[in-house]
Parts: structure tokens; C-alpha cells; sequence
């Protein structure tokens, strides 16, 4: 490291022959070997440094976030509207056949589904975008010194405003079939929205650094996502599961294992605070139908704080495995 030092290494770690020093019997470098580079990965990765890195950097990440809306959207007479008509659609969809046709038990179930994949849309949109991102703008890292962070962090600002424009088709659909959610839970939906844009932006930023190495990560993540989706209260009540659990005795602390699940504890949430009924009155029965889960605002405080450490950890973890690694990326890419 001393010889890098003399050298004088850029931010980026790169090192040509021609800038380092003179070899003891006072040669020179090989001529045929100056137009080699090399590249000093440092076994210390300072996090505090990092991220004043990439806060200094928000005015890339704001035009990487523009340019990936303009660019999906380019050419088209729409434009951003095709973010709140696609959610539309799909609600509308939804509506018409577990209404209708599917005659699904869960009132207003459509609803009860989109606030559920308000959540696993962003989850499921980013990850697959982010962990191919840095292998898509190999141009630019290359040539370029500047947080690689900021690639995969952008793909998350891009998934973040496509869950805005969701929740305004949410709201739509509230204020149009007059459905109140509850709004004491309200903070705690927004308090989900915080853990989730942690928890993905740590999940984008390892993926994006482990594929530059190992190109089967994105394939891999697309099959990942697609098993994980069924296996959180989605498509299905949390009431279906908790109660078989808690008949079968025995296996009670396979209900901690589930909700160990980092992203099942905010599609409860949001399921909470947008659908809200937890007890629905249905026709010809005399039960009330249990849709949601009947825990209080402290449970679910205490569940996304515990999401929230877990993310916290699990993004500086992200952090230093990406600065550990990003050294020779130029060579992979």
C-alpha cells in the first residue's frame, strides 16, 4: 500500500505503470506493460466516507431516477400516466373477478389484494432491475468515478415513484367505492413504507455488486421472487395460516418462523391500514368473516421495528460487501 500511496492512486483505485516509481536498480516499468492498470482493493471499507460518497452524489441519483422514467415512458403520448392506468387496470381486474365470477369469500377482496401488492410491487419490481444494473451501465463505471451505490440505489428511487403513483390509484378506488381505511393505522403504513425502501435498497445494492461476479444472480432472484411471493399474505388471508398453525399444537413456533419473513410483517401492515376491517359482516352467516390479523398498533409497531434494525444491519452489511468488492468491477465488466 505504501507503493500505491507514492503512486498517488485515484479515487477509484485504479493505478497505471507509467505513474509508478522508478524499481530499486532504477529501471523502468516494461514498456509493453504500461498500458496495463491495476487496482488496489482496500481490506477496510469506511462506511461514514461511503455515504457522504453518495449524499453528495443525490443530484446523480435525481437525473439516474429521471432518466430511467423518461426512457420506459419515451416516445409514448401518455407518459407517466401509464403508471397509475396499469395499477387501474389491474385493480379494476381484480375487482370484476374474485367480485364476480371467483365469488371469493374475503369482501371487497380486491382491495384487500392491491394493498397487499402495493408492497411485493416494489419489492419484486426493484430487485430483478437493480441486481443487473451495474453489468448495464458497465460504459459508464469504467470510465467514470462516482458511488457505484448510486446504480441500484436509483433503481429503488424508480420503484419509489411507482408505488406513489399506485397509492394515488389506491386512494381513486377508496374515494370512488366510498371505503375508509383505518386511519389510525395510517402512521403505521407509513412507518412499513420506511422499512420497506430500507430493506430493498440492502437487497439492491448486494445483488447488484455479487452479479457483476456472478451473472446467474439475476436469473436466480427472478425464480426466488416468484416461490416468495406465495409464501406471504398476498393472495391468501394470514388468518388461513395462523389458525392452522395454532391447531397443529405442536408446531406453534412455525408462526415466529413466518413472520420472521422480513416482508410479511409489512404486507400486514399495509393490509392493516388500507383495507382496515379486520371483521367483515358476511351475508348468511352469523360469524363475522376474520380477514386481518386482530393484533393492536403496538404489535405492529414492535414487528417493523424489528424490520427496521434488521434492515438498517443488512444495508451497512450491503454497503461494506459492495466497497470490498466494487475494486474490480472495471476487469469484470
Amino acid at each position: 500500500m505504501a507503493m500505491a500511496s507514492e503512486a498517488g492512486v485515484s479515487p477509484s483505485g485504479d493505478i497505471r505503470l507509467d505513474e509508478l516509481p522508478p524499481a530499486p536498480d532504477g529501471s523502468s516499468p516494461r514498456p509493453q506493460a504500461r498500458d496495463l492498470s491495476y487496482r488496489v482493493v482496500s481490506s477496510k471499507v469506511r462506511l461514514g466516507a461511503r455515504a457522504k460518497e453518495i449524499w453528495s452524489s443525490r443530484e446523480l441519483f435525481v437525473f439516474l431516477v429521471r432518466k430511467e422514467l423518461k426512457v420506459k415512458y419515451k416516445s409514448s403520448v401518455l407518459g407517466l400516466l401509464w403508471s397509475m392506468l396499469n395499477p387501474a387496470v389491474v385493480l379494476m381486474v381484480y375487482y370484476v373477478v374474485f367480485k364476480y365470477v371467483l365469488k371469493n369469500p374475503t369482501p371487497d377482496f380486491a382491495l384487500y389484494l392491491f394493498s397487499g401488492l402495493l408492497v411485493w410491487n416494489l419489492f419484486a419490481t426493484v430487485l430483478p432491475g437493480s441486481s443487473s444494473t451495474i453489468v448495464a451501465n458497465s460504459g459508464i463505471v469504467k470510465k467514470v468515478a462516482f458511488p457505484r451505490e448510486i446504480l441500484p440505489l436509483s433503481q429503488v428511487g424508480t420503484g419509489v415513484v411507482f408505488l406513489f403513483f399506485q397509492m394515488v390509484v389506491m386512494a381513486l378506488f377508496l374515494l370512488g367505492f366510498q371505503y375508509s381505511p383505518d386511519w389510525a393505522y395510517l402512521p403505521v403504513a407509513a412507518f412499513a413504507l420506511v422499512d420497506l425502501v430500507v430493506l430493498t435498497a440492502a437487497f439492491a445494492i448486494f445483488l447488484s455488486a455479487v452479479n457483476v461476479y456472478y451473472r446467474d444472480v439475476e436469473h436466480l432472484v427472478a425464480v426466488l421472487l416468484q416461490a416468495w411471493f406465495w409464501g406471504i399474505p398476498v393472495v391468501y388471508n394470514f388468518n388461513l395460516v395462523y389458525n392452522e398453525l395454532v391447531r397443529l399444537h405442536s408446531f406453534r413456533w412455525l408462526m415466529d418462523i413466518y413472520l420472521v419473513d422480513p416482508v410479511t410483517p409489512l404486507v400486514l401492515a399495509f393490509q392493516r391500514a388500507f383495507y382496515g376491517h379486520v371483521s367483515v359482516a358476511v351475508p348468511n352467516q352469523t360469524v363475522p368473516y376474520q380477514v386481518l390479523a386482530g393484533y393492536g398498533v403496538g404489535f405492529y409497531l414492535e414487528m417493523l421495528a424489528g424490520v427496521l434494525a434488521a434492515s438498517v444491519v443488512l444495508l451497512l452489511g450491503a454497503m461494506k460487501v459492495f466497497g470490498r468488492i466494487e475494486g474490480n468491477f472495471a476487469e469484470e465488466l
